[in-house]
C-alpha cells in the first residue's frame, strides 16, 4: 500500500468500527429495557445491554479520538465480544452461569438484533484491518520504499 493512500484507507476503517458501534450502541440501549425482567440475583440482561452499549461507545470514540493499535485492538475485542454473543446466544441455550441469567434467544426479532450484529461484524473486521495497517505503518519506514525502489531499478548509489 503507498503511504499516499495509507490515510484514507485507515479513515475508511475507522468510520467503519464507529458506524458499526454506533449501531451496536444504539440497539442495546434501545432493547435494554425489554429484557430488565430475565435477570439473576446480581445481573439482569438489561444490565448487560447497557454495559455492551457503554462499551461500543467507549471503543468507538478511544479509535476515533486517537488510532492507534491499541485502540483498535479494544475495539476489535468489543466488537468480537459482541458478535460471538449474539451468535452464540441465538443458536445455543448456555443457560444461566455465575451471575450471568439464560439470554438463550432463538430468534432474529426484532429487527435491531440483525443490525446490532451487522454493526460488530463489520467493526470487527475493520478493527483488525486497522490493527495490521497500524502495525505495518510502524513497522515500515520510507526509507524501506527507497531502498527497494533502488535495488528494484537496478540503481546501485546509496
Amino acid at each position: 500500500m503507498s503511504t499516499r493512500n495509507q490515510p484514507v484507507v485507515q479513515w475508511t476503517l475507522i468510520a467503519v468500527i464507529v458506524l458499526g458501534l454506533a449501531a451496536d450502541a444504539f440497539v442495546h440501549f434501545d432493547l435494554a429495557s425489554a429484557f430488565a425482567n430475565n435477570k439473576t440475583s446480581t445481573l439482569s440482561e438489561a444490565d448487560l445491554f447497557r454495559a455492551e452499549a457503554v462499551a461500543a461507545i467507549v471503543a468507538a470514540l478511544a479509535v476515533l479520538v486517537r488510532p492507534r493499535r491499541y485502540t483498535a485492538a479494544f475495539a476489535f475485542l468489543v466488537a468480537a465480544a459482541g458478535t460471538a454473543a449474539v451468535i452464540v446466544y441465538r443458536y445455543v441455550d448456555v443457560g444461566a452461569f455465575g451471575p450471568f441469567p439464560n439470554m438463550y434467544d432463538p430468534y432474529w426479532a426484532p429487527a435491531g438484533k440483525n443490525i446490532s450484529a451487522v454493526g460488530e461484524i463489520l467493526a470487527t473486521a475493520a478493527a483488525a484491518t486497522l490493527f495490521v495497517v497500524l502495525h505495518r505503518a510502524r513497522t515500515h519506514s520510507p526509507a524501506d520504499d527507497r531502498s527497494l525502489a533502488t535495488a528494484s531499478s537496478g540503481d546501485s548509489r546509496g
